[in-house]
């Protein structure tokens, strides 16, 4: 099963994309539905919301009266947070539940409105972000929902950045054009990438990894690219991780690299790194190979973000050694050579550790 979560802002066209997602064979999860349905007349949600805000946030037939209760929650953080203890575990419940209820192998799409505010990035395989600029957005609004441009507006500022959803986004969809456009590009996203994606998830299989001699560039979005990985990665594996690191050519700014994300998770010597490899491989990280020992390596199951992935304790001379080589780039990019022997550079590096006094730095967890 593969996890999806998709988002974007009030009159971005996201449920477009939800629609056309489900047309193409998607399970399609509203997180708005489920809000309306946990807090519907005679639930056990309704009643403790009138029991908390009182009588007045009802109507006359008993259903909850939004605006009413809207008023309340407006401005005022301890009551939104009092309604959001009422409402989010039910809604969390429903929607596991659904996800329980889908098939093995199912591509599985949350469409949650406020997924970037609530934190939920990490919790899906993929996230994708539909934006569209704010003029058009406006337009659709006054358009379709009756709105004025003022009240369009206040709306969208009400919402996070686009700055900060393109942050969480594995897969940017740009709806500013004809529909025929936007159904394109979400059809060529489903063929290309989501359902191979789903496919090496639960066959655990690794994606290709590009080739070595195919030529190398510098990517100025790697290092956002690795924050949104080693947050899945700490979300699936839990306290077990002590800390995440990206290493490689990748990892220092500017430096041009083969397009692969290299990734050291480090935990306690004492870690169940079997049971830790099965938790990465649900979580889109499927081991290399079955081989057992003191690290395992790992690769991504998603078709457009190679990743090469080392679990192991901290302190490992593997572990040392790349995060060591990392620093000593990071500290003067200027020494790497892709033509020079590994060890000939390590033993630099080593050198360089001793004169500066060198401890790992960084570090994502830990």
């Amino acid at each position: 099963m593969l996890k999806i979560g998709l988002t974007g802002g009030i009159g971005s066209g996201k449920s477009v994309v939800a629609r056309r997602l489900a047309q193409l064979g998607a399970v399609i999860i509203d997180a708005d539905r489920i809000a309306r349905e946990v807090v519907a007349p005679g639930t056990e949600g309704l009643r403790e919301i009138a029991t908390t805000f009182g009588s007045g946030v009802l109507q006359d037939d008993g259903s909850l009266d939004r605006a009413a209760l809207g008023v309340v929650v407006f401005g005022d953080h301890a009551a939104r947070a009092r309604l959001e203890a009422i409402t989010h575990p039910r809604v969390r419940a429903r929607t596991a539940q659904l996800v329980a209820e889908a098939p093995p192998d199912a591509i599985v799409v949350n469409d949650v409105p406020l997924l970037v505010e609530v934190g939920l990035a990490a919790t899906y395989h993929l996230v994708i972000v539909v934006e569209t600029e704010q003029s058009i957005r406006i337009d659709r609004l006054v358009r379709d929902r009756g709105m004025s441009a003022e009240e369009a507006y206040q709306r969208i500022r009400a919402q996070t950045s686009d700055a900060l959803r393109r942050a969480a986004a594995d897969a940017l969809l740009t709806n500013n054009g004809r529909l025929d456009e936007l159904h394109a590009a979400v059809d060529a996203l489903w063929q290309g990438r989501l359902v191979p994606y789903e496919r090496n998830v639960r066959e655990r299989r690794v994606a290709p990894m590009p080739p070595t001699d195919g030529g190398s560039t510098a990517d100025p979005t790697w290092p956002a690219q690795f924050a949104r990985l080693a947050a899945r990665i700490g979300h699936a594996l839990g306290p077990a991780v002590q800390r995440i690191d990206q290493v490689g050519p990748a990892s220092v700014a500017g430096l041009p690299s083969v397009d692969v994300i290299e990734i050291r998770v480090g935990v306690a010597a004492d870690a169940d790194l079997g049971l830790l490899a099965g938790q990465l491989a649900d979580a889109g990280f499927p081991p290399v190979s079955s081989a057992t020992g003191a690290e395992r390596r790992h690769g991504g199951a998603d078709p457009a973000r190679p990743v090469d992935l080392r679990l192991g304790p901290i302190g490992l001379p593997n572990w040392r050694a790349a995060l060591l080589l990392r620093d000593y780039l990071r500290d003067d990019p200027q020494r790497w050579s892709a033509t020079s022997a590994y060890d000939e550079q390590i033993r630099s590096a080593e050198q360089w550790a001793v004169e500066t006094g060198w401890e790992p730095s960084g570090g994502v967890v830990g």
